[in-house]
């Protein structure tokens, strides 16, 4: 790709300050105060009511397959409506809103009212009213915020878990049967005087949301959610992607709101800058992308988020399909990728699929932040010629480096940092170090280890990494990622395998289209046929011993490797909402396959040095 010019965004200009303290800590940060912001997110919302009442806000399909659109006038009047029926339910910060359904703008509506009025709501993953029948989890979650009412967009699909763990609270519904409130009665509300007085009541300090934590290593969290949170940390997105003060955003993004990615940073984006959201109601799964890539065909964004499993499958579409991709980057601006390790073969891949389109590269980036942080915290805006560099500190944010057992471990300070988890001060306390920095959890290393200017690059979460039998310590994110890349497209996602071993394995999550590429003859194969196939076996065990010849001790060469065998299991948690492999919950469900791998079974292929 050299001599191809990007794609022209303004984007922040930022100037690093870092000091090395005597403790053997590292403070970075930029300069500069971070932009005012207001005291609320509904201040954006009657800003832009007045500014641009008939711009659309928010967009989703109908059972028709046209678009339902509302607009900003639309919105805040809904909010209006809704914040008033809650408050006269009884609902309060003691009483909060659950959210049981995915992404609509019903969904977005009952969220925002009850922010309007001070209520916090919480939206809860579909697979916890879902996937099973005892609704731990999400009983787990009721007993934290103790809500007051429950919405759910359509009754009927969670009428089991509305039943088990919601039996006396008032149903809120679009529609469905056994409704205690319609959806009418919520949004005609003549006289919202009540609502209107409470949202005058709230300030910086009041809980907007809760979001939790996945819950894949224990009981979720609630991570509390203020407006200082909210607005400050889309003051820093907006210092990033400053471009959006001129050219408002247009989204087609399908990651849950119960996600804290799309949930806070994108559907807040939009609102911020008087953006519209189009509700993608695909998924990057073989099933489900079909319906993404129609949205993409015809609406074009100006930013887009994809995990990279979605963007394997978008430049496969386009493969087939160029005008597919000429609509996809018309108007983009900037393409961000996270959940996930991105190869980079699809790096470059996309790279050519933009070239083609438009004649220019678009400015593939990512970023790291968590939940308690709101999310924004570390982005990378600087073209880079492979992926992986998650950037530098926001504005507003310092970042603080902490050396651990050979890794710098991520902790950060902010306005957007949660104050802590809800009704649970033991949790909160061990979440800060003694200086009231968040512990993100996360190692991260130098780009340049002269200059954090360069950015960082994601070392893995140290509470994945482990020791082989020799005590040697395997940093898993940062192998993970270049597990992923010596692969060139076989696998979308890998597992590593080998703590208390003298040799590391490794299980890896097929990916259909590349794999049948070197195998003749496969399109009508069965993934089991197509997955044991020798041609397929020798290619990964050729790509993994060329990894291993430029790979240094046994912490990073793989000796064994195992196509999973069966597809991951998004019920039990195996499965971020981002679409990535949860290492650790992979490693419990298929403890059976990582033996029959190292035992040398015969689905196991042995990599050579």
């Amino acid at each position: 790709m050299a001599g191809i010019g990007f794609r022209e965004v303004e984007l922040w200009r930022a100037d690093i300050a870092w000091e090395r303290r005597a403790d053997g800590s590292i403070l970075v940060r930029q300069t500069g105060a971070l932009p005012d912001y207001p005291d609320r997110l509904s201040d954006r919302i009657a800003h832009w009511a007045a500014m641009a009442p008939n711009r659309i806000w928010m967009a989703e399909r109908g059972p028709d397959g046209e678009w339902r659109r509302v607009s900003y006038a639309e919105l805040l009047a809904s909010i209006r409506s809704i914040g008033q029926r809650l408050l006269e339910l009884g609902l309060g910060p003691e009483r909060p809103l659950a959210i049981l359904s995915g992404n609509s703008i019903a969904h977005a509506l009952m969220a925002l009212g009850a922010q309007y009025a001070g209520i916090p709501s919480a939206a809860v993953s579909t697979g916890y009213s879902l996937a099973g029948d005892d609704f731990g989890r999400l009983k787990e979650v009721a007993a934290q915020t103790t809500p007051g009412a429950v919405f759910a967009d359509d009754t009927d699909r969670y009428a089991a878990a509305l039943r088990a763990v919601f039996p006396d609270l008032p149903h809120l519904g679009l529609r469905g049967q056994g409704r205690r409130l319609e959806w009418r009665a919520l949004i005609s509300a003549t006289d919202t005087a009540q609502a209107d007085a409470a949202h005058r009541a709230t300030g910086p300090d009041t809980v907007a949301k809760f979001m939790f934590t996945s819950g894949t290593t224990g009981t979720p969290k609630a991570v509390i959610q203020t407006q200082r949170m909210l607005c400050s940390n889309m003051a820093m997105v907006l210092d990033c992607y400053a471009y959006l003060k001129d050219e408002p955003p247009v989204f087609v993004d399908w990651a849950p709101w119960s996600h804290v990615a799309a949930g806070n940073k994108v559907f807040n984006m939009a609102i911020y800058n008087g953006g519209t959201y189009y509700i993608d109601e695909g998924k990057p799964t073989r099933g489900e992308i079909g319906k993404s890539i129609r949205n993409l065909a015809e609406i074009s964004p100006n930013w887009y988020f994809n995990v990279p499993a979605g963007y394997e499958m978008l430049v496969e579409a386009m493969r087939a399909e160029p005008a597919l991709g000429r609509n996809f980057f018309r108007d983009l601006k900037l393409l961000m990728y996270a959940g996930a390790a991105m190869g980079e073969h699809l790096w470059n891949e996309i790279d050519r699929q933009a070239e083609a389109a438009t004649g220019t590269r678009i400015l593939q980036t990512t970023g790291l932040g968590s939940t308690e942080t709101a999310p924004f915290a570390l982005f990378c805006t600087d073209p880079q010629d492979r992926p992986g560099n998650v950037g530098i500190p926001a504005k507003g944010i310092t970042l603080k480096l902490v050396p651990q057992e050979g890794q710098w471990e991520a902790r950060l300070k902010g306005p957007n940092v949660t104050p802590g988890y809800w009704r649970d001060a033991t949790q909160t306390a061990a979440a800060f170090d003694e200086e009231g920095f968040y512990k993100l959890g996360d190692a991260l290393r130098f780009a340049d280890p002269t200059d954090p200017a360069k950015g960082f690059f994601f070392d893995g979460r140290t509470a994945e990494n482990f020791k082989m039998s020799t005590g040697t310590w395997v940093g898993v994110g940062n192998l993970r990622k270049r597990i992923v890349d010596a692969l060139d497209g076989l696998a979308s996602d890998a597992v590593i395998a080998g703590e208390g071993r003298e040799a590391l394995g490794v299980l890896l999550v097929p990916f259909r289209p590349a794999i049948e590429r070197v195998v003749p003859g496969s399109a009508d194969m069965a993934d089991g046929e197509l997955f044991a196939h020798p041609a397929a076996r020798a290619a990964v065990a050729k790509a993994l011993a060329a990894y291993n010849a430029k790979a240094g001790g046994a912490s990073e060469r793989i000796a064994r490797a195992r196509f999973f065998a069966s597809p991951p299991d998004r019920a039990k948690g195996e499965v971020t909402e981002k679409g990535s492999v949860n290492q650790r919950v992979a490693l419990r469900l298929r403890e059976a396959e990582v033996a029959a791998m190292f035992a040398g079974d015969a689905a196991t292929i042995v990599i050579g040095k």
